[in-house]
């Protein structure tokens, strides 16, 4: 038995943008964006169909820490009036502190404990929730959780509840054209990864795989292509496209092991997530050879070869992004490699991950054999 469900009301197209008032719906609303001024224009023509909003939160940081996130939660409880709508409109950072705040309704302590498991589902009723993106990767548009750093701790969390998943998501390919190189890969490879940790993945199911199999064929058909003319609309339509239905398709599943690989890397190592999360992908492919199922048939749809062959045209695909496979690369010795593998399969997202450590091991060059040479 098998099941599938995503509740989010998708508005996909060029131009989307200017349906983002009716979805507001004359309610107050709260604005989460950035300040430059490309979003301080989108701000100005927002407000001359939806009217001001009650609040503007534009400090948004890279990777929303919770120190910073508490502060900007503070600024609700001094409005006269609460919001009835959260809105988000920029990247994946702005989404999930979007969630934060419609989680937290002015009171960060009810997040915090929830977050550190003090707390139950019952105590969050978060505000209802409109997302507008505006980078191609991240999904936080159709899923219902967001990921909150503890830069300070070490740690990350992430904040899941069925009650932020977003009532509306505008998906406007438009507002990503001219989105600088490096973001525009970075990004892109977060999809990337999304749809294929939905495949080895021991929540999937048939839905997941067929949006996750188109979702990864579109980001490799396009991405090398974008990267090199990034001002063209239908190349940034496409890959808008690809990045919702990865999304679509690890809003049932979650993410795996490369994710949990991931969060330490960008912690210790400071590299983007869309690559820490992705340089392991073709050594994660080799692991899973032999295990069939929605993984096999899913892999085979993408690659049409099997696991070895479909690993060297990944590390090809991700070479011709400048974008280097081994953990060397990026400051991680082996030994360091090996607890990082270790503390995958103990994560929350690396228990989603239908393969064996010792598989992995052999995969990244650490198996049996290379530790009986170091000792």
């Amino acid at each position: 038995m098998w099941s599938y469900s995503n509740p989010v009301d998708i508005r996909f197209g060029r131009g989307s943008f200017s349906r983002l008032a009716d979805a507001i719906g004359g309610r107050r609303y709260a604005l989460v964006t950035y300040g430059d001024p490309y979003f301080r224009n989108l701000v100005a023509e927002l407000e001359k169909k939806a009217g001001r909003p009650s609040l503007v939160i534009d400090d948004i940081a890279p990777n929303p820490d919770i120190v910073l996130l508490e502060m900007q939660t503070a600024r609700f409880a001094r409005l006269a009036e609460q919001p009835e709508v959260i809105v988000a409109l920029g990247g994946g950072s702005v989404i999930d502190s979007a969630k934060v705040f419609a989680a937290a309704l002015g009171d960060f302590a009810t997040v915090d404990a929830y977050l550190k498991k003090r707390a139950g589902g019952e105590t969050i009723k978060p505000w209802p929730l409109i997302a507008v993106p505006t980078t191609a990767g991240t999904g936080s548009e159709v899923t219902c959780w967001g990921t909150v750093w503890d830069n300070a701790g070490g740690v990350k969390f992430s904040l899941a509840h069925p009650g932020l998943y977003p009532e509306f998501s505008i998906v406007d390919p438009d507002l990503m054209v001219g989105k600088p190189r490096e973001l525009t890969i970075q990004t892109g490879l977060d999809a990337l990864s999304h749809s294929l940790e939905s495949l080895w993945n021991r929540n999937s199911n048939p839905v997941s795989m067929a949006h996750a199999v188109m979702a990864a064929r579109g980001v490799l058909s396009t991405l090398p292509l974008l990267a090199n003319d990034l001002r063209n609309p239908d190349l940034r339509e496409r890959m808008a496209r690809a990045a919702t239905l990865a999304g679509f398709a690890f809003s049932n599943t979650k993410t795996a092991i490369a994710h949990s690989l991931s969060y330490p890397i960008t912690l210790r190592h400071g590299v983007p997530h869309g690559i820490a999360c992705s340089f392991s992908l073709p050594m994660i492919i080799r692991s899973v050879a032999g295990e069939g199922g929605i993984c096999a048939e899913g892999l085979n749809a993408i690659f049409g070869r099997g696991a070895d062959g479909a690993a060297d045209q990944l590390m090809a695909f991700l070479a011709k992004l400048g974008v280097a496979t081994n953990h060397h690369h990026y400051g991680i010795e082996d030994g360091e490699w090996r607890e990082l593998i270790d503390l995958a399969f103990d994560g929350e997202r690396g228990q989603n991950f239908i393969g064996r450590k010792d598989n992995l091991l052999k995969a990244a060059g650490l198996g049996k054999e290379k530790r009986q040479a170091v000792a």
